[in-house]
């Protein structure tokens, strides 16, 4: 089931993976970004409690959904590292931490920006705020640890184990509405059962959700052939890229 995946652990073969998706994944992330925005903040009706203060739902939980599974994915590219020793899995990996990290930013800035004229307050000590900004500092953690070490091989290891353990954090921050009498309130697009939003508030959220999820997809490729130009820059291939071969042998 894995054998398709195995030609992507040589690093030159996972350049090549992102330079063929980058484009794909750019131009889609600004055609839902674009759609999903435009439709939500000026088109979509107004909240029959909130009025427009609520449309800032079309960038806050995008980012605070995404900020969850950037985390669970940067896991997984953790545990695929420990367990087949696959250097570009520790490169996807720190590839996606600051882009979640960011993600994490968004979901709290925005959410204090909601809170206030809802709470009266820009910050509260709720389980799911508190959660959420606890992850905002495993993803620092994992970062801090990854550039601590030189050997990057050892560095991907250590920030690994923390991104790991990290993990007990996202049922924490997904069920913490129905765990603790919080203030937040609970989930609005998951409840298929009984939706929590009038569909023409829907599908422009539903769509912005799949810009930003193409958008890290977009920035973690970039960044990833940025890691892997880095970690390899003594190998022929990446110097037959950057040029540094020629220079060497015009000298």
């Amino acid at each position: 089931m894995w054998k398709w995946l195995h030609p992507y652990a040589k690093p030159e073969r996972a350049y090549q993976l992102c330079n063929t998706l980058l484009p794909w994944f750019s131009v889609a992330a600004v055609i839902n970004l674009l759609c999903g925005t435009v439709w939500g903040l000026l088109f979509a009706p107004q909240d029959y409690q909130q009025g427009d203060s609520f449309r800032i739902i079309y960038i806050h939980v995008p980012s605070a959904m995404l900020s969850m599974s950037t985390y669970v994915a940067m896991a997984v590219a953790a545990l695929v590292g420990m367990v087949w020793q696959w250097r570009t899995a520790y490169m996807a990996m720190i590839a996606m931490a600051p882009v979640g990290a960011a993600m994490t930013f968004i979901a709290l800035l925005t959410g204090a920006a909601w809170g206030k004229p809802m709470w009266g307050a820009w910050w509260v000590w709720d389980a799911r705020l508190t959660s959420e900004l606890i992850l905002l500092f495993l993803y620092f953690g994992v970062i801090a640890l990854y550039t601590a070490f030189e050997d990057k091989q050892q560095a991907g290891k250590a920030a690994g184990v923390m991104a790991l353990v990290g993990v007990v954090n996202i049922p924490v921050i997904h069920y913490s509405v129905e765990w603790w009498n919080t203030l937040h309130q609970g989930s609005t697009i998951t409840k298929f059962d009984k939706p929590s939003i009038a569909p023409e508030m829907l599908w422009p959220l539903l769509i912005n959700l799949a810009g930003f999820a193409l958008f890290i997809a977009a920035v973690t490729t970039m960044r990833m052939k940025t890691e892997i130009l880095r970690r390899e820059m003594h190998r022929p291939w990446v110097q037959d890229i950057t040029g540094l071969r020629e220079t060497s042998d015009a000298v």
